[in-house]
């Protein structure tokens, strides 16, 4: 068993290796086109390269990822130094030397706009009918240009906004129920655009209010709301199974927090808060418990596989002892793998606590099985859309929310598990200013709804 274990770890982390070696050799070949677009391709690789080689604990991929980020980014004048820093740090010894920026180069779109450098979106979200973007600096309506594309035989209405000197640093979500389709993408490396899509005519302004934009949508087809129980169609892309499983429940309460609350009824809130939210938005949810009843961990799974889930996201909350509960704080998200990281292995531990003995005997014969390559990347970047979406989410309202970071570990409830699985650390309940959030409404809708931006994100770009 030792033997055929070691041996599935070697293949997984070959095949890992293997993979990282064909993106940074596609990067470079984007490198050498010298086209702005190629590059900006190479700029996204060298990130996820480098996002890859921080989980995996990899000094010489984070390296060569970090050479790629601080070159394309040059060439793109992009602000990289927090990049070129790490990168001096961890280099200083092989006498690497990085290139000179490039001074940002003046173009027929951005003559008039005085800028050092791109702006960052950092947010997008919704206040009733407005979508607000929120960038990292102060736009101005230089930088805005919208215009609309209407096809009256075909019934379909597109309204654009280019948003110059302007980058987007990671996908963002922004469905919104009567409109057919909203989509921001990177246009240029020095453009985002935002296009609204619908079968009918939209009511659109937009106003600057220092570093946000904001659009109001209006439909021409907006309904009372006397009739908003009426069946909405389910859009296609939106047919999806997901299972939520609140941990713990029953005799199991689970992390009991700062102020004696139990984790069960902690997930178990935010998970229907969740639940709520996904079935709004045309998704299939199926929860593991919507009660405080114990269910087996090998029982979790196995519904998940019953209903055919598309995802598994399994809800905890984290602790430590009292001697640190203070200084210890955070979200986190863990997808199964066999972990290398003593912290990720700790938290294992805590969770794995509940019906050990039968998931030994169960995992014996199935973990080993399971770990297949498809589905660690595919949970993997699940984890990292769950992830995203909980601190975009969050750091609106709360600004101290800390990032746990996305990590591999050997949970036994998501062992079975038959699709992308996901567990979900919310918070520490043991942290006195966390614990007391993790019960607060408000808190736990905003939690929510960014997991469910990350589930829609991750369905988006896969």
């Amino acid at each position: 068993m030792i033997k055929l274990f070691l041996l599935s770890l070697f293949l997984f982390i070959s095949i890992e290796a293997f993979a990282n070696s064909e993106v940074l050799n596609r990067a470079e070949k984007y490198m050498q086109s010298g086209e702005q677009s190629d590059i900006f391709r190479a700029y996204n690789d060298y990130k996820n390269l480098y996002l890859s080689s921080v989980m995996d604990d990899d000094l010489a991929l984070k390296t060569e990822a970090l050479k790629g980020i601080v070159r394309s980014g040059n060439k793109l004048s992009i602000d990289v130094s927090k990049y070129s820093n790490e990168l001096q740090a961890i280099s200083s010894k092989s006498g690497y030397k990085q290139p000179e920026p490039k001074p940002m180069k003046k173009t027929k779109h951005i003559e008039d706009v005085q800028v050092g450098s791109l702006h960052k979106l950092k947010s997008v979200n919704w206040n009733d009918d407005v979508l607000v973007l929120t960038f990292d600096q102060k736009l101005s309506e230089k930088q805005i240009d919208y215009f609309t594309l209407h096809n009256e035989n075909k019934k379909s209405y597109r309204y654009v906004f280019d948003i110059k000197t302007s980058m987007l640093t990671s996908s963002q979500n922004i469905n919104k129920n009567g409109i057919d389709n909203i989509k921001i993408a990177q246009y240029s490396p020095e453009t985002l655009r935002l296009v609204i899509e619908n079968s009918s005519s939209v009511e659109i302004s937009h106003t600057l209010n220092s570093a946000k934009l904001e659009i109001k949508l209006k439909t021409e087809s907006h309904k009372p709301l006397e009739v908003a129980d009426k069946a909405v169609p389910i859009r296609g892309d939106r047919d999806k199974v997901i299972v939520i499983d609140p941990g713990h429940g029953g005799n199991d309460p689970g992390a009991i927090g700062y102020n004696k609350h139990q984790e069960k009824m902690v997930v178990l809130n935010v998970s229907k808060e969740l639940e709520k939210i996904l079935k709004s938005r045309g998704y299939k949810v199926f929860m593991t418990r919507d009660s405080d009843e114990f269910i087996k961990l090998s029982r979790r799974t196995q519904f998940a596989n019953e209903k055919s889930a598309n995802i598994f996201v399994s809800i905890h909350a984290n602790a430590v002892g009292n001697g640190n509960a203070n200084e210890v704080q955070g979200i986190e998200c863990y997808f199964l793998s066999p972990s290398r990281s003593t912290r990720a292995k700790k938290v294992a531990a805590l969770e794995n606590s509940a019906d050990i003995s039968e998931m030994n005997m169960y995992g014996k014969d199935s973990y080993l099985n399971l770990l297949n390559h498809h589905n660690i990347l595919a949970s993997n970047k699940l984890a990292i859309d769950l992830q995203m979406g909980m601190l975009g989410s969050l750091n609106q309202k709360y600004k101290d929310v800390r990032d746990g970071g996305v990590r591999e570990g050997p949970f036994w409830v998501l062992v079975g598990a038959q699709m992308p699985s996901v567990l979900v650390e919310v918070g520490f309940m043991s942290h006195p200013k966390e614990s007391l959030r993790l019960v607060d409404d408000v808190y736990i809708k905003n939690m929510a709804r960014g997991l469910a931006d990350g589930v829609e994100r991750y369905f988006a770009n896969n």
